[in-house]
């Protein structure tokens, strides 16, 4: 009987300790040492990729798209807009999703056919000229970026709005524009934060 007490014993603090060493390693030195590698390799991408003003403000993250609209919801003339979101308010990172409608969901047409009619009036283009990005969100609904083709129906507005000559403005969207990762991955893409801190910077 000892014998046996001993033996589960033995069993017990050997499992103990092992439970103690994984904690210890894993639950505090490997999160330690990543977070280091992180910060010191990466920095800007481990503290969540913030984009800052020219004055140092934060104003918000490269992977988080968000609205450029007044109080009332209505989208500034004088920014370039992002595509839809359906991740809470728009933009809500705590929220990510999409819409999860298919594309013969009579909800998501009408959607559609409602925001190209808007996006259209508010850029003073012809609705088949609004690209597939302006009126429909992303999977998370918060993709920061829009295509090239979403961006160019929007210089005329915002140089407009701005009083900048649209040769400017049309100058500022093809140096952010960002080519296919690798050279082959993805589509070129614009990201809208960086964009609309560009055009503050011009017209300051």
């Amino acid at each position: 009987m000892n014998t046996h007490i001993r033996a589960n014993t033995r069993v017990i603090l050997v499992a103990a300790r092992a439970m103690l060493v994984l904690t210890v390693v894993l639950g505090v030195v490997y999160p330690l040492a990543i977070t280091g590698i992180g910060q010191l390799v990466f920095p800007w991408q481990s503290n969540g990729s913030i984009v800052t003003t020219s004055d140092g403000e934060p104003v918000g993250s490269a992977l988080i798209g968000q609205s450029f609209t007044d109080a009332a919801g209505n989208p500034l003339p004088e920014y370039f807009q992002p595509r839809p979101s359906a991740a809470g308010d728009g933009y809500d990172a705590g929220a990510s999703s999409g819409s999860n409608l298919g594309p013969e969901n009579p909800d998501l047409i009408a959607a559609i056919a409602e925001r190209r009619a808007q996006i259209a009036a508010f850029n003073g283009v012809q609705p088949s000229e609004v690209p597939a990005d302006a009126v429909t969100a992303s999977g998370s609904g918060l993709d920061p970026h829009i295509s090239p083709a979403y961006a160019a129906i929007q210089v005329q507005r915002v140089a407009e709005a701005r009083g900048l000559p649209v040769e400017t403005v049309r100058a500022l969207v093809a140096s952010h524009t960002q080519d296919r990762d690798l050279g082959y991955l993805g589509q070129p893409r614009i990201n809208v934060l960086e964009l609309n801190l560009a055009v503050d910077r011009w017209n300051d």
